[in-house]
């Protein structure tokens, strides 16, 4: 049974329509799976059996019916414990929250119930999305499936470990400054953070509003676009379009925002210069841009997520600062030192640069491929700290811009996974995704598996 982890959604849609496969026989092998690994993994803060059993034979019973409720229809799928669950505890990652139940679905869960997706259960977060990970929780962090004594990055550190770890092929997560994109790159899966506000954040714990994107953790760039297909609404859907080759497709390369940097790895560096050679060697005319400093956009992000972050969360931490853990507690309450003018500078600011990567679509390209994070994964014991620990990254320019981005594999160094970003014209997800899919289709990274635990 556990070999039918192993299809992919689109393998195991068309076998759940013709009844060769059954949404219970799915979702029993994800039970036993969770069962057997994720003691080491500690993806999930609450698997919801029962619940998801029940759905899966409703599943079947209405395919059973001729009733084909959308791309997910039968398929199991996790949810990042920052979206309300009406049905199951939502903590927001936190012990604030502990116990917690909402009196409704978040609104992309209640689009995935109504669209037959199967819900297994909860998936770890950092606290309430800020940073991590963090030991004086009463939940621990997320462990990397490829070496479960490093981290995942965060905040969608349980989804990212859920579909490495072959727990499931999907998940929903979050992303206000990377926090999709980054568990992605770390844990060698695809990352997909659509265009800001295509999808509702109703029911989403917020982090800074004006970066909030609803994101994706899946096995495969397919696989996240019939997640977001089967939630947006649209009656465009993304899935199912690739590319046969990238023939007069131009890719703008923003290697000045990653080659000289420092804190960049030594395995980077070849790393992305070997993925622009594919896209070229694909029929891709791939030109070099130079990208505003990123430390801009940086300074700008920042200001405006730790002013919008404080002011979320002044009158619960006035109530129970105690129970927040040491570093949320005082990352948070460096937005008190920030006032109006701050934030309506680094508006400003994001508004600049904005049009500044506007421009480069504007002017013909239709991708830009720069990296995602700058480092493999990190143990443990480099965040036991008193202090917060950033790692370096090129993920937070994008949601200040609100671009869709796609994070995908780009190799590996000493076992553990390496990441790029490819970013595309807002609203322009469904060119980006078949331009990803053209990627991935001519690596095989998406095949090199964690070994087992």
């Amino acid at each position: 049974m556990s070999a039918l982890l192993d299809l992919s959604i689109s393998e195991a849609a068309p076998a759940l329509r013709q009844r060769q496969l059954s949404s219970v026989d799915l979702t029993e092998a994800c039970l036993a799976r969770i069962e057997a690994r994720d003691p080491i993994y500690r993806a999930f803060v609450h698997v919801a059996a029962e619940q998801a059993l029940a759905a899966a034979r409703a599943a079947d019973a209405a395919l059973a019916h001729g009733e084909d409720l959308g791309p997910l229809h039968g398929i199991p799928i996790g949810v990042k414990d920052l979206f309300d669950t009406a049905d199951m505890p939502t903590t927001y990652g936190s012990d604030v929250f502990s116990g917690h139940r909402p009196q409704a679905d978040a609104a992309v869960v209640a689009r995935l119930r109504a669209g037959g997706a199967v819900i297994l259960g909860k998936l770890e977060t950092y606290e309430f999305a800020m940073v991590g990970p963090v030991f004086d929780r009463s939940t621990p962090p997320a462990a990397n499936p490829w070496k479960p004594d490093h981290f995942t990055g965060g905040s969608s550190s349980g989804s990212a470990a859920a579909v490495a770890g072959g727990l499931l092929r999907t998940a929903l997560g979050s992303d206000t400054g990377g926090s999709a994109r980054s568990p992605a790159a770390y844990c060698g899966v695809v990352g997909f953070k659509p265009t800001y506000g295509a999808l509702p954040l109703d029911g989403v714990f917020p982090l800074s509003p004006s970066f909030d994107h609803v994101g994706f953790l899946s096995a495969s760039v397919t696989e996240a676009l019939l997640t977001f297909d089967a939630i947006s609404g649209r009656a465009e859907k993304l899935a199912g379009n690739p590319l046969p080759d990238l023939t007069g497709i131009r890719v703008g390369y923003a290697r000045n925002w990653f080659a000289v940097d420092p804190q960049t790895h030594p395995a980077m560096l070849p790393a992305m210069d070997a993925a622009a050679s594919l896209f070229s060697l694909l029929g891709a005319r791939v030109e070099e841009i130079p990208l505003p400093d990123v430390s801009r956009f940086e300074a700008a992000g920042a200001v405006i997520i730790h002013a919008e972050a404080y002011a979320g969360h002044k009158a619960l931490m006035a109530q129970h600062g105690e129970r927040y853990s040491r570093k949320v507690f005082q990352n948070i309450l460096s937005g008190l030192l920030l006032d109006e003018t701050d934030l309506e500078t680094a508006r400003q600011a994001a508004v600049r640069l904005t049009g500044q990567v506007d421009a480069h679509f504007h002017s013909g390209h239709d991708v830009i491929l720069t990296a995602n994070t700058l480092t493999p994964a990190l143990p443990f014991p480099h965040f036991q700290t008193d202090a917060a620990v950033w790692t370096p990254m090129r993920t937070l320019a994008f949601n200040v811009t609100g671009h869709p981005v796609f994070a995908l594999p780009a190799g590996f160094h000493e076992g553990l996974p390496l990441g790029l970003q490819l970013v595309g014209p807002r609203h322009g997800e469904a060119r980006l995704g078949a331009i990803a899919q053209a990627y991935e289709a001519a690596t095989d990274f998406a095949a090199i598996k964690p070994p087992l635990p």
